[in-house]
């Protein structure tokens, strides 16, 4: 790390024309190549999943996305003539668009349930022949522009499905409010404003580079539609906090009388390292993610992880070259003229945090125990978390969305469940098969918390699959609401097998809300799995570091309390609607099944990250000191400042991200927000100190065997041997004299 540093700063000109032309050609290449996000969702192995495939091989006009357009009149009814040929009209030059494959119009018998009781409003189904992924965004704008072109003061016209969701306006101002809250910050640890935009620069060249290549990756890797706002969100968070830890070591270099390149190069062979391993723990905790087995997320998870990795190189190559080019000028003209003065005695600990340190040494079981408190109030409400897919009711109610005027339309005038009907597929084998799905429909039809059913539709069988029938199930509940969900269990198992009697049919319940559910039960189930694997990833990774059996543990803990109060906010403001209005939240609805295990493999390695900046300095003072009590102080009053720095500038960013209309964006942004907050503010000043005064030496205690196999790692790059450990054949063993 050191000899990279040098190199940085010796060819700082050279280093600083390969990012920019890095820059300049990612920028280019990402122009010309284009994105293409995914806007739905992909499944296997789930009934849902099944229905679809079903319709892809047997009708492919029926397996794709169904959106439906929506019209109200002020006045008369739908069916007046003028109306009527408005909407026929426009539903023709629908028909012909690219991707279209059917339109099913209110005017004709198919769409006879289409049209509402009083005659006020109606909708017309479009059906395209492949999913909303699959559908560019200009296709999509041309296909809600078509549809909403009678769009009139006497007739209201929106659309309602994924495709029209993909034009929803969305806010781009939540990167600039984070920027410039994270400049404030910087400015306010600073006190100077050439060293406070250095950590922006480097982040920003860092960020722009990597979420261009994520771009290009999205024509060839399928990747959530989120995927660019999560890349800005996070890339920037990181980038700031780690340039900003490297920058600090290199002026507490300068301040001690130290010249440019030795000054760069102590913090990038110390600070460096713990910038690599911290960047490294956030990469394999996002990358766990591709074991879920979930395209879209699979994707999302690796655009994150080569934003990471961007921002670590930035600030351990770009931010080095960038110093070295600025010298002596990263200091304020005061401490500048202190160091010409000869006055290097300079000593990194806060006076306020050795004081704070001092408090939570005397009262470290009142403390802790209130420490404890605070976090599992604010993460409770995670106990009663309910994963899904929100509907079209979230959506930002601005006169420029058209799915939650479309939503509230279909509300009025049919009810909630129909702007997410459920699908009935199987494929007829034999003779009694047609009579055997139609009493399935007459049953499904009158099945609790169901309006009506409709069809059955037969497509006749071809080369390769068989016959067909498809018919739709339109729920009293909305998509989100949990009767829903009831409806799709009952469904499949009492209704459908009490209606076959018997029949060898398989009938299977799709449709998007179906498998908007059963991607939530798919997820909440590897849930615990997968937090299980990055946990244990993660003590073995500070098992190495640390060379201690009682930090690991500590950490795991303490990053598990500080992920519950992410989810435990997000819920409670989400779902349940306390104090939404804050963040803008208009209408409450289900956590989305993605987030979860995002934001626990995101979060788990940015609160390690926290630890092993605390930890390692206090294990630097341990085994200087060998004692405890004072390497906790110590170590506390030394990094509290700068990681209560580091921790306001990625709060600010990421609660910043609560101003998109973009609800999971919004969600991660204040549920990441919270989580920082309490890390550096509850965790990592009053928990886990006091658990490590509580402990004492048994924080250094490791078994004599497992200190022989593990590798050796030392992160600050000095001189101690990370061997001068407490090895014991247990934990309470007899402590083994320290090697010089």
């Amino acid at each position: 790390m050191r000899s990279v540093a040098q190199w940085c700063v010796g060819h700082r000109f050279l280093v600083l024309a390969v990012w920019l032309m890095a820059l300049a050609g990612a920028v280019v290449a990402g122009s010309a190549t284009g994105s293409s996000y995914a806007n739905g969702t992909k499944l296997s192995g789930t009934p849902s999943a099944a229905a679809a495939s079903l319709l892809q091989q047997a009708v492919p006009g029926q397996s794709g996305d169904t959106e439906q357009i929506v019209f109200q009149v002020k006045s008369g009814t739908v069916r007046d003539p003028a109306v009527r040929t408005d909407v026929t009209g426009m539903l023709g030059k629908v028909s012909h668009l690219p991707g279209v494959s059917d339109v099913t119009s209110p005017y004709g018998p198919a769409g006879a349930e289409q049209i509402s009781a009083d005659r006020t409003v109606a909708f017309a189904t479009v059906n395209f022949d492949k999913d909303a992924n699959s559908i560019p965004q200009d296709e999509a704008t041309r296909f809600v522009d078509t549809a909403r072109a009678p769009d009139s003061a006497r007739l209201q016209v929106d659309v309602v499905g994924d495709v029209a969701a993909a034009t929803n306006p969305s806010s781009s101002s939540s990167t600039l409010i984070g920027v410039v809250a994270a400049l404030v910050v910087l400015l306010l640890f600073f006190g100077t404003v050439l060293p406070a935009l250095l950590p922006l620069l480097s982040a920003a060249v860092g960020l722009i580079t990597g979420l261009q290549i994520v771009n290009m990756l999205s024509n060839s890797i399928t990747m959530a539609s989120f995927t660019s706002q999560l890349c800005i969100l996070i890339g920037l968070g990181v980038g700031i906090d780690y340039a900003l830890f490297v920058l600090t070591r290199t002026r507490t270099g300068l301040r001690r009388g130290l010249s440019v390149q030795e000054a760069v190069t102590t913090a990038v062979g110390t600070a460096g390292r713990a910038v690599l391993f911290a960047g490294v723990t956030v990469c394999i905790a996002l990358l766990g993610i591709l074991s879920v087995g979930v395209s879209e997320l699979s994707g999302a998870a690796i655009g994150a992880a080569i934003t990471v990795v961007f921002a670590v190189l930035a600030a351990l190559t770009l931010l080095p070259a960038l110093a070295g080019l600025m010298g002596t000028r990263l200091l304020t003209r005061r401490q500048r003229r202190a160091v010409a003065r000869g006055e290097t005695d300079y000593d990194e600990a806060s006076r306020g945090w050795t004081r704070w340190g001092r408090l939570v040494q005397r009262r470290a079981l009142v403390l802790g125990v209130a420490a404890l408190g605070v976090m599992l109030a604010l993460g409770a409400p995670f106990l009663s978390m309910r994963q899904g897919s929100a509907d079209y009711s979230v959506d930002p109610t601005s006169t420029t969305t058209t799915t939650y005027r479309g939503y509230e339309m279909l509300v009025h005038g049919f009810g909630p469940g129909f702007s997410g009907p459920l699908q009935l597929v199987a494929p007829l084998n034999g003779p009694g098969d047609q009579a055997a799905f139609r009493n399935v429909v007459d049953a499904a039809g009158h099945a609790p918390d169901v309006v009506t059913a409709v069809g059955p539709q037969v497509f006749p069988a071809a080369p390769g699959h068989p016959a067909v029938a498809l018919a739709k199930v339109y729920p009293a509940g909305s998509p989100q609401d949990p009767s829903t969900t009831h409806l799709i269990t009952n469904l499949r198992d009492t209704v459908i097998p009490g209606a076959l009697h018997g029949s060898h049919l398989h009938v299977l319940v799709g449709g998007q809300t179906a498998l908007g559910i059963d991607l939530a039960d798919q997820l909440s189930g590897k849930l615990p799995l997968f937090v299980g694997m990055v946990v244990a990833l993660s003590f073995v990774l500070l098992l190495i570091v640390f060379r201690s059996l009682a930090i690991p543990v500590t950490a795991a803990v303490m990053n598990l309390l500080s992920a519950g109060t992410a989810f435990g906010v997000m819920t409670a403001v989400f779902q349940f609607g306390w104090f939404k209005s804050l963040v803008g939240v208009t209408n409450t609805g289900p956590v989305s099944p993605y987030l979860p295990i995002l934001m626990f493999a995101v979060l788990f390695g940015l609160t390690t990250d926290y630890q092993v900046f605390l930890v390692s300095r206090i294990q630097e003072e341990w085994l200087e000191r060998r004692d405890n009590a004072a390497a906790v102080r110590i170590g506390m009053a030394t990094t509290g400042r700068i990681i209560t720095a580091a921790a306001a500038i990625m709060t600010v960013v990421f609660f910043a991200f609560t101003f998109t209309t973009d609800r999971t964006i919004k969600m991660i942004g204040l549920g990441m927000a919270v989580a920082v907050a309490t890390d550096a503010l509850v965790v990592r000043t009053v928990l886990v100190p006091a658990v490590m005064y509580a402990l004492d030496r048994t924080n250094w205690r490791l078994p004599r065997a497992l200190d022989r196999v593990l590798p050796r790692l030392d992160l600050e790059g000095g001189d101690h041997d990370a061997a001068q450990q407490i090895p014991a054949d247990e934990l309470t063993g007899t402590e083994t004299p320290s090697r010089a």
